[in-house]
């Protein structure tokens, strides 16, 4: 059984900062490329960063450049987004997600980011 649960999320003022953690089970992590998403309230799900099976690559949202940073622990099969300088506009729901090419991506439940004072 697939499984990505993901923690971490909470409120947190203005210019703080939060690491979201993604642990995944049933199914082989280090092959899938790792992405955490967000969505706002009343607005699109959008990629927030994303980083390749063997951590060689990374990706990120322009809003979120320089203040967030993806990572990956393959042998605790968990992923992390580290958040820094968090403003009011990074609230959202957070969501994990892993993909592979020619395989179906998996998400999981999410977790509450609230930025404010």
């Amino acid at each position: 059984q697939v499984q990505l649960v993901e923690s971490g999320g909470g409120l947190v003022q203005p210019g703080g900062s939060l690491r979201l953690s993604c642990v995944a089970s049933g199914f082989t992590f280090s092959s899938y490329t790792m992405s955490w998403y967000r969505q706002a309230p009343g607005k699109e799900r959008e990629l927030v960063a994303a980083m390749t099976a063997t951590g060689s690559g990374t990706n990120y949202g322009d809003s979120v450049k320089g203040r967030f940073t993806i990572s990956r622990d393959n042998a605790k099969h968990t992923a992390y987004l580290q958040m820094n300088s968090l403003k009011p506009e990074d609230t959202a729901v957070y969501y994990c997600n892993a993909r592979i090419v020619f395989g179906r991506p998996y998400w999981g439940q999410g977790t509450q980011v609230t930025v404010s004072s």
